[in-house]
């Protein structure tokens, strides 16, 4: 198996002391292709999809480091997890469409290194030169690891792939115990999962209640109950200070707060980092957060360059500033854009971004926004009987909404958070399940 990553090479020959370097000639490209799209994620699926649909009869070539082709990563947590879906069920294609589609796809293949000023990528194993046309750099999100005592014991996880969930029910299907570190999505999502299947969970994690940073407090509170009442111990207002082991093996998970879990298998939910070093390198500009800085319509500081999913940063025409957001709704989406774009069609990626998640069968969320502050809440429904959406207002507009079985408020949420309406003397209607909301 070729292991692979995304990192980027500069060839500098090395001179005697006091020369200044030069850079060694870019090499002669063993081939071009018109749309080179970096990723074998979602977005660049659904891209080279796109560039189909409207008419693009140029050469397509994707490229993903990992064993598969293009998947849908939600299943990671929930139904492939469950056992409920095969590996093949999250594809986003069946295997045959890509040749029907004349898009060679690349799997277990890098890029290394993007020369923007020849217009070539260097991918591995192989060494092969690619001049492109047109790229689109959508390489993903990579875990965020923390480094603890311990940390190099056998049975912990991180959960990125359809490979790493393979590997960790090929674990917990051997515990009593399983530790899940993290209370949002994938830390809510894998102990529901695992639960379903018949393991003991436990969630540590440093919010006083599930989603809570989120979704905030009251929201919070009602999925930590939901875990609750299906056996799921959940310890808030904690962090993780070691593992312990035996045998080379985790055994135990010990936290800053003295708690001590026995664990015969651990999950790690602590959330992505953008994996930004091939564009780094490459020289395209970052954002403050942490993504590459695209504009309204997914270019980056590189013309002809196009950016999209997890480390996209894109100036929101929505939000009215640069906003990066992590989400399988949003890669989706980019893509398509992406795809207009290169076309040249100057399309504004204007989607209001959209989340949905799943505990089990147990409940199900959906949310529009992201609210990335709030200083009202307005509660539409009941969240006692579990049917409610919840309204986040900034100075009287909406910022998102929350929806748990009243999927139909969101598109009135979507519609008020685009067009920035003033609802503050409106809170009474938007919390009466009676009101129509077409009238806001």
């Amino acid at each position: 198996m070729t292991r692979s990553w995304w990192c980027s090479i500069r060839g500098w020959r090395r001179r005697s002391p006091g020369s200044s370097p030069r850079r060694e000639p870019p090499p002669v490209a063993d081939r071009r292709v018109d749309y080179l799209l970096v990723g074998g994620g979602l977005a660049a699926a659904n891209c080279a999809r796109w560039l189909r649909e409207e008419g693009a009869d140029g050469s397509i070539l994707l490229v993903g480091r990992e064993p598969d082709p293009p998947y849908n990563r939600p299943p990671c947590s929930k139904e492939f997890l469950q056992g409920r879906e095969s590996r093949e069920d999250a594809y986003f294609r069946p295997n045959e469409w890509w040749e029907e589609q004349s898009i060679e796809l690349l799997t277990r293949t890098s890029v290394m290194g993007l020369d923007l000023g020849a217009r070539t990528a260097t991918l591995m194993p192989h060494r092969q030169e690619v001049e492109f046309g047109r790229a689109l750099v959508a390489t993903g999100a990579n875990v965020r690891i923390l480094h603890v005592e311990g940390a190099e014991l056998d049975g912990l996880h991180y959960l990125r792939t359809l490979s790493n969930s393979a590997a960790i029910w090929s674990d917990a299907s051997e515990a009593e115990h399983v530790v899940i570190v993290g209370g949002s999505y994938i830390g809510t999502e894998v102990a529901a999962s695992l639960t379903m299947r018949g393991r003991r969970c436990s969630i540590v994690m440093q919010e006083a209640v599930t989603h809570e940073r989120t979704f905030g407090r009251q929201a919070g509170e009602w999925f930590q109950s939901v875990l609750q009442s299906h056996g799921i111990e959940v310890h808030g207002d904690d962090q993780l200070e070691r593992f312990e082991g035996a045998d080379g093996r985790v055994r135990k998970v010990v936290t800053k707060g003295g708690l001590e879990l026995k664990a015969d298998a651990v999950v790690m939910g602590t959330g992505v980092h953008p994996e930004v070093h091939l564009a780094e390198r490459a020289g395209l500009e970052l954002g403050e957060r942490g993504g590459v800085r695209c504009s309204s319509r997914l270019e980056t500081s590189a013309p002809g360059v196009w950016a999209a999913g997890d480390i996209c940063e894109y100036d929101s025409p929505i939000h009215g500033r640069p906003v990066r957001i992590e989400h399988w709704d949003v890669a989706f989406n980019q893509g398509k854009t992406a795809a207009l774009n290169m076309l040249g069609r100057e399309t504004e990626y204007d989607v209001v971004p959209y989340f949905f998640s799943d505990l089990a069968d147990w409940a199900s969320m959906e949310y529009v926004g992201p609210a990335f502050g709030w200083d009202q809440e307005v509660v539409r429904g009941s969240i006692d009987d579990g049917e409610f959406s919840l309204w986040y207002l900034q100075d009287g507009r909406v910022a998102g909404a929350l929806s748990v079985g009243r999927s139909d408020d969101l598109e009135h949420a979507r519609r008020l958070l685009t067009s920035h309406t003033d609802v503050s003397a409106h809170t009474a209607e938007l919390a009466d399940v009676n009101t129509d909301l077409s009238g806001l």
